[in-house]
């Protein structure tokens, strides 16, 4: 089924279920009115609402209505937590290629997790407020998944079986702050402003075969500013799939339900010509494009986000269609000041 949160003036939200082509949702206040009661309560409440899912798809559902993701916050506004995490190894390697991240791209034992903000998730169409151009506004378009509790030292194949709701997310990045943040070796805080995810959230079950052993194998677009930048397969170069990430967040501690966890930047490898190296599949943040660029040419030539810059990212499955609605912000100048 297709989950989504309706804005309605509250910090949370009112829960609403979207038809499987996106065209309708309904109100989900007859057996939920947050996402986080259900994702407590799952065994219990889910059956419900896919009953709801199932009326709405074959045109049943009574009080259905035009769904808009312009309408939508993130499909859970605030969680108990967010954690990003580096899972493909070509992203490490072009991004991170002078520290142990870079050990990504071997399959190192560790996956690479960053504790992030989740007290205010960012909804689909939410704009990316920056306080200036000068600090390397970046997009970083990845999948993200929602867990049910977890134990600690629980194995990946049981967490894997624990994954309730999976996203698309675009986690910015401030690139001018990040590098001191990080040899300090305490953690990213102001370089990690808002994260943003899709207009909904779906069962692993309506994602088919293209879901296989914690990998979602569909390409991912990202576009900016209209130009299409990024069509990578978001499966086949993942070096750390989704139950290996929630096993490692669990090592030592348990794990609530409604916690959310991301792939980092979705990468694929790039071909060796006789040239030098192509990336023919593009990239899903701006930090790999410049990489690619110095490589290339010895200093990168993209400039990060511009306020008025446009960055959609979406994911359509094998029939063509939206699975999760786009994620479509703009960079804006702080409230006051003319961009």
């Amino acid at each position: 089924m297709k989950l989504a949160t309706y804005k309605d003036g509250s910090r949370d939200g009112q829960l609403v279920v979207v038809s499987r082509d996106l065209g309708q949702a309904h109100y989900a206040s007859g057996i939920a009115n947050r996402l986080q009661q259900v994702l407590d309560d799952w065994n219990y409440l889910s059956p419900q609402l896919q009953d709801l899912y199932n009326a709405l798809n074959s045109g049943h559902a009574r009080h259905a209505f035009p769904f808009d993701p312009r309408q939508c916050m993130a499909p859970l506004p605030r969680a108990y937590q967010w954690v990003g995490s580096v899972a493909y190894g070509s992203h490490a390697e072009l991004v991170y290629p002078a520290t142990e991240a870079s050990g990504v791209a071997g399959g190192s034992a560790d996956p690479l997790l960053y504790q992030g903000a989740s007290d205010a998730l960012a909804g689909p169409c939410d704009a990316i407020a920056c306080a200036s151009e000068e600090l390397g506004v970046d997009f970083e378009a990845q999948l993200a998944v929602v867990s049910s509790d977890l134990p600690a030292g629980c194995p990946a194949d049981r967490a894997l079986e624990g994954i309730r709701l999976v996203m698309l997310a675009n986690a910015v990045s401030l690139r001018a702050l990040s590098p001191a943040e990080q040899a300090r070796g305490f953690g990213l805080v102001g370089s990690k402003p808002a994260t943003a995810f899709s207009p909904v959230a779906v069962t692993p079950d309506e994602l088919g075969e293209a879901w296989t052993k914690g990998r979602l194998q569909l390409t991912l677009h990202s576009t900016w500013n209209g130009r299409k930048v990024g069509l990578c397969d978001a499966g086949a170069d993942m070096t750390h799939p989704f139950g290996k990430l929630l096993a490692h967040l669990c090592r030592t501690r348990p794990v609530r339900a409604g916690s959310i966890v991301g792939s980092g930047a979705v990468s694929n490898q790039g071909v060796t010509t006789k040239g030098g190296t192509d990336w023919p599949k593009g990239y899903n943040c701006i930090a790999e494009k410049r990489a690619m660029e110095t490589l290339q040419d010895g200093k990168p030539s993209t400039d990060y986000l511009r306020w008025g810059d446009t960055i959609r990212i979406e994911m359509k499955g094998r029939d063509g269609h939206s699975i999760f609605g786009a994620i479509e912000q703009e960079v804006v100048a702080p409230a006051g000041r003319d961009a």
